[in-house]
């Protein structure tokens, strides 16, 4: 037992994990746009919505900002939206949607050695608020720049920046 509690804490496995997933999000992005309606290592289809994807920001929108949202469970049109950043830079938003307040968390008493097991959190704040994991600055997790320029940042342009993606994406979601 004291094994596997230290192996769900190293580094590698979980940047692994994480990387998993991020694959198996981008690959459902091709098939369904933006709606994630697998991952892997949960049974079935996911009981919420989970939306994953890039918002370019800035000059020529050489900045990519990944991000994902989950919306409520209870009543999306009325229940508040939280963003969520990390701490960093450098460290992605991914790991709370995994590891805390996110729908669903690994399992860790159920690790083999093969795919970890991920299920429904029962704590999860998206029973009560739709949530924004974002990764920000550019360079923070997933997202990335396509150009020097880009990837160079400062705590104004990293609000300026967040300014951008939060307008983007009421605008996106406004239209539909």
């Amino acid at each position: 037992m004291e094994k596997l509690q230290v192996l769900l804490r190293h580094p590698i496995f979980c940047n692994l994990f994480l990387l998993l997933v991020y694959v198996q999000a981008c690959s459902n992005l091709a098939m369904a746009g933006s709606i994630v309606k697998f991952l892997p290592g949960f049974e079935g289809p996911l009981p919420f919505e989970l939306e994953t994807g890039y918002i370019g920001v800035g000059e020529s929108e050489d900045g990519q900002l990944f991000y994902a949202f989950i919306k409520s469970e209870s009543n999306p049109q009325s229940d508040p939206l939280i963003i969520w950043l990390d701490g960093g830079p450098g460290c992605s938003s991914f790991i709370p949607l995994f590891f805390g307040i996110g729908p669903v968390i690994l399992e860790p008493l159920s690790f083999d050695g093969t795919l970890p097991k991920l299920v429904l959190n029962p704590s999860t704040w998206t029973k009560v608020v739709s949530i924004i994991f974002l990764d920000s600055p550019v360079g923070t997790g997933f997202s990335y720049a396509k150009t020097a320029k880009a990837s160079q940042s400062s705590d104004f342009q990293a609000s300026d920046q967040a300014y951008e993606f939060i307008r983007k994406v009421q605008a996106h979601h406004s239209a539909n």
